[in-house]
């Protein structure tokens, strides 16, 4: 792919590398990444900076996690003959818009983002009143509009992220003249996956099933997963719709084979062990082939920094040709 105007949509979105993806991170992005690949020039980027906005106190780490998610993305089946895959922080024009940006955009608009209370909340644990936890959203409003993205991919709870975008966009363009188009929600199916526990699955919650995690560490996580209360004994009849290992089953188990464990679970035709293996089953045969190009990978680390250096080139030079009108409309 390159970097010149292309009839096809441009889409852009990244992940946080805050530490190793999970069976979450897979069905709510990374599965369809891989799809839309395919459709439209894409953007993929490993959100370095946004990292930062938590993770600070270990910073030195996100290198290393960077890489990981590079990984992941690889073993999954993003090509970077298809998609552009790179480092936030490896193209400072980024930062630049994010400045630029800030300049133009009312604090309210922050604070009033619904996910910024709800993590300060989850987050208690870290220092988290500083202004690039504040200012996430306008960050992220400049990784999408210094690509004149067409399109984010969003489950419906981050539609707000991208409606401030918007709101920014009108307001930049409103006075310097029209540059940036406004971006549209590709909104995508994110079906809620529950972890170990039975709460959402999250690295912050200590509950998730990783996509490194061997076949015998997933099996030991899935086993004791607790099911439908109501299902004390074997005998006893349960509704798969308040099941937390059923959220697994509809994501990753075929739909008339879903159908059949939900028939069998409400009327105490199968049982909970049974259920669990037949997910585990299914998870198997998914990640039993990424698990073997993940071990390629990683056995040539060099090869998947060339790639994001590549990647890295081929973003700062759309990133650069939009800053040049950005820059001119300001008048600098």
């Amino acid at each position: 792919m390159n970097t010149s105007p292309s009839p096809r949509k441009i889409v852009l979105s990244g992940m946080r590398p805050t530490g190793p993806l999970h069976l979450g991170n897979y069905v709510g992005a990374l599965r369809n990444w891989v799809r839309l690949q395919d459709l439209y020039d894409c953007y993929y980027s490993i959100v370095t900076w946004h990292a930062l906005s938590s993770e600070y106190a270990n910073a030195k780490a996100i290198k290393g996690w960077s890489f990981e998610v590079a990984v992941d993305w690889l073993s999954f089946g993003l090509d970077p003959e298809k998609c552009v895959m790179f480092l936030q922080s490896e193209v400072k024009e980024h930062a630049e818009l994010h400045l630029l940006l800030s300049m133009v955009t009312p604090l309210p608009w922050l604070e009033r983002v619904p996910t910024f209370k709800e993590q300060l909340k989850e987050l208690q644990e870290k220092e988290l009143n500083t202004y690039g936890f504040l200012g996430y959203p306008l960050l992220q409003a400049a990784d999408i509009v210094i690509y004149k993205a067409d399109l984010v991919p969003v489950g419906e709870d981050q539609a707000a992220h991208l409606e401030l975008t918007r709101e920014i966009v009108r307001r930049f363009n409103r006075i310097f003249g029209p540059i940036f188009p406004e971006p549209q929600t590709l909104l995508t199916e994110v079906p809620r996956l529950a972890g170990t526990d039975g709460r959402k699955m999250s690295k912050s919650y200590g509950n998730a099933i990783y996509l490194k995690d061997s076949a015998e560490t997933i099996r030991q996580k899935i086993l004791p997963m607790v099911t439908d209360t109501r299902r004390v004994r074997r005998s006893d009849p349960g509704e798969p719709d308040d099941c937390p290992v059923f959220t697994l089953h509809k994501a990753f188990v075929p739909k008339d084979k879903q159908d059949e464990i939900a028939a069998g679970c409400r009327t105490a035709g199968i049982g909970c062990r049974d259920c669990k293996a037949v997910v585990l089953d299914h998870l198997f045969r998914l990640l039993e082939p990424v698990w073997e190009r993940r071990r390629r990978f990683e056995e040539n680390p060099g090869k998947i920094w060339e790639i994001l250096e590549a990647g890295n080139g081929r973003a700062r030079a759309r990133a650069r040709e939009v800053m040049a009108e950005v820059r001119e409309a300001l008048g600098f």
